[in-house]
């Protein structure tokens, strides 16, 4: 929320001081009338033009910082093979550990964050589980799960598989209805 706060008040910063800038520049140059006169001479105009450039040339890399988009903060896992360079975006790898997890039987609502060490991949998983299940034989069978899938798909080393059961979902209770 704060990034997106910071673009806006940059864009806006940026559009105001492009419009004072063009403004002063047609003033100086002669294009928009004006009523005042500066009498030190032509010295000043050069430099009040140059300075107004300068603040226009800002204001534009300024727009086009508030408007491009965020590529490169894309995190991802690079790998180096014979044939040349894998990038596996972290968000690939979540959701092959979330595809994984949700094979098991008694999984529910499943999240997953993911960190790179110098391990290997360290997979945090959270789960909502159904409660008819064992719960270590549940959690053994997801860290077994995600640990191999992952691994196999995408060829870097797993280091840790953590499940932390949030909580249990509750059966529905329907009560017969007489009419």
């Amino acid at each position: 929320m704060a990034k997106i706060l910071d673009r806006l008040l940059l864009f806006l910063y940026s559009l105001s001081i492009g419009i004072l800038s063009v403004t002063a520049i047609l003033l100086l140059s002669g294009v928009i009338p004006d009523k005042y006169e500066i009498s030190d001479g032509p010295a000043v105009y050069i430099a009040a033009i140059s300075v107004a450039v300068i603040l226009f040339l800002l204001s534009i890399r300024f727009l086009y910082i508030s408007l491009r988009r965020d590529r490169a903060s894309l995190p991802s896992v690079d790998q180096r093979t014979e044939y040349g360079d894998i990038q596996i975006s972290m968000e690939t790898i979540e959701n092959l550990s979330l595809k994984a997890a949700g094979k098991v039987k008694g999984i529910r609502d499943l999240k997953s964050r993911i960190r790179v060490s110098q391990a290997g991949l360290e997979i945090m998983i959270r789960a909502v589980v159904d409660g008819e299940h064992s719960l270590p034989l549940l959690t053994t069978d997801v860290q077994r799960q995600v640990h191999d899938f992952v691994q196999e798909t995408t060829g870097i080393p797993v280091a840790d598989v953590s499940v932390y059961i949030a909580n249990l979902t509750q059966a529905p209770s329907f009560k017969s209805r007489v009419e």
